[in-house]
């Protein structure tokens, strides 16, 4: 079954600049159609810094501030850990759909030996 990645909500956050320095992203997996018996869907979350600074005090840039109304939907998605949520989904998928655990039952008419 295809797989279908989708923004379902973003937040900017905008600085005194009127530049967006921080995303809230939700994205939501589907696999397979609504009503199949493959249907699976999980919604992924990320807030992305402009810059993050680590320990040692060494600073990654994330994105280049720009207005919001700059940012398209490939924008955000490039800036989201899709490739992690794709391994994980995949994960689910094949737990939940592919090969689910298997029951137990309940033998209650079995009797301890003595």
């Amino acid at each position: 079954m295809a797989v279908t990645k989708k923004i379902i909500k973003c937040t900017p956050y905008v600085n005194s600049n009127s530049k967006v320095d921080k995303w809230d992203i939700e994205m939501q997996y589907e696999n397979g159609s609504e009503g199949d018996s493959t249907y699976y869907t999980s919604t992924f979350t990320t807030t992305v810094n402009q810059t993050d600074t680590d320990a040692s005090g060494n600073t990654t840039t994330n994105f280049t501030l720009k207005a919001k109304s700059s940012w398209s939907n490939s924008d955000l998605v490039a800036i989201c850990p899709v490739s992690l949520w794709d391994t994980v989904f995949a994960s689910q998928v094949d737990s939940v759909i592919t090969n689910p655990p298997v029951e137990s039952t309940p033998d209650n008419d079995f009797n301890v030996p003595s």
